[in-house]
């Protein structure tokens, strides 16, 4: 499993760096460890709880018509699925793609955060080894979210609703993002209802409306439970309420401070529901993991000492060690992560 401790390790290593570098050579050291991450995550070999389940739609997608592709419920995936197919390559391209879309996201967000290093730390655990290597559709359509989130920071409603449509071609789950720009407009907020009501609307038409009661019987009429969800749900909440809590030392910027109160208010409200549906409001959970960077990377900003900033730096990184050293070795879905495995030509790790 020394892959994933090692993308630990390195953030960390910039988190806890004691010197700040020049603007030009941090981006670029950034980049060169999104790049990296990129790797891990888009060559793994069987890494993942669907990586199995991904093979068959491969399958089907190389030999489907592109009309055909255009009328499931995800068709950018299955798009590509077929492009890749078609231009010689396997999954791995695919893969590739998506990871690239969930790296870029990560990248823009995490350096639009006071501490980018610490934003980046706390995606690792579950947004990168989890979500990123085993929820592949689900993972492009959080990149584009991240990205969409940082467009929306600057009041960029139009950008940021594209963005968030782009994503729900990848996974239709993604559309639940879109309400959280009307409610975080500080400005023109009849318009920006209009824009974002009218882009839900067709979205809907377009892709959910077919599979809709599917998705309500499967996910809470048979109360489908998905393992860890309350922790995960959990572990949106504890930066949530700190969100809440300590607003406006945290945002001080007013419409930065009212868009992370409405998803911290979203991610409270999932607590007293996920016991209903638990694999819903899982899914749901995914989208508002970006409050976990948001905030974690602003909490130093709560200490009035230097002494108090490390402490809360080296309390946050030792927090999110223990989060993935107890999902791989106690998690009962941690066996599809391990071993780590970089395509064919690598071995168990």
């Amino acid at each position: 499993m020394w892959p994933y401790w090692m993308m630990y390790f390195v953030a960390a290593s910039g988190v806890l760096s004691p010197s700040d570098l020049p603007k030009r050579q941090s981006v670029f050291a950034f980049a060169v460890v999104a790049a990296t991450f990129l790797i891990l995550i888009g060559f793994r070999h069987e890494v993942g709880g669907d990586w199995f389940t991904y093979l068959p739609h491969f399958d089907n997608d190389k030999i489907a018509s592109i009309s055909e592709l255009l009328t499931t419920t995800d068709p950018a995936y299955h798009i590509l699925d077929w492009a890749a197919a078609q231009l010689g390559y396997d999954i791995y391209a695919v893969n590739v793609v998506c990871a690239a879309i969930l790296m870029i996201g990560t990248f823009i967000f995490c350096r639009g955060q006071p501490n980018s290093w610490l934003a980046l730390l706390v995606a690792v655990p579950y947004m990168l080894i989890v979500v990123g290597m085993g929820y592949t559709r689900q993972s492009a359509a959080l990149g584009f979210a991240l990205m969409g989130l940082a467009a929306l920071k600057n009041n960029r409603v139009v950008s940021f609703t594209i963005l968030v449509a782009l994503g729900t071609l990848f996974h239709k789950s993604g559309i639940l993002l879109l309400p959280v720009s009307a409610l975080a407009a500080s400005k023109n907020r009849v318009l920006t209802a209009v824009l974002v009501l009218g882009t839900s609307i067709l979205l809907y038409y377009l892709l959910l409306e077919d599979v809709a009661g599917r998705l309500w019987v499967n996910y809470v009429e048979r109360e489908m439970e998905s393992e860890g969800g309350a922790t995960r749900v959990a572990m949106n909440a504890i930066p949530a309420t700190l969100m809440l809590l300590f607003r406006r030392q945290l945002a001080p910027d007013t419409t930065e401070r009212i868009l992370w109160c409405w998803m911290a208010v979203l991610a409270l409200i999932c607590v007293p529901i996920v016991g209903l549906a638990s694999t819903a409001v899982d899914r749901v959970a995914l989208y508002l993991i970006p409050i976990q960077l948001f905030v974690f990377s602003r909490i130093p900003r709560l200490a009035v000492t230097s002494n108090g900033r490390t402490a809360l730096v080296f309390g946050i990184v030792g927090y999110y060690g223990a989060v993935q050293y107890v999902w791989l070795n106690y998690a009962s879905h941690a066996q599809y992560w391990l071993p780590y495995q970089f395509m064919p030509i690598g071995g168990p790790a």
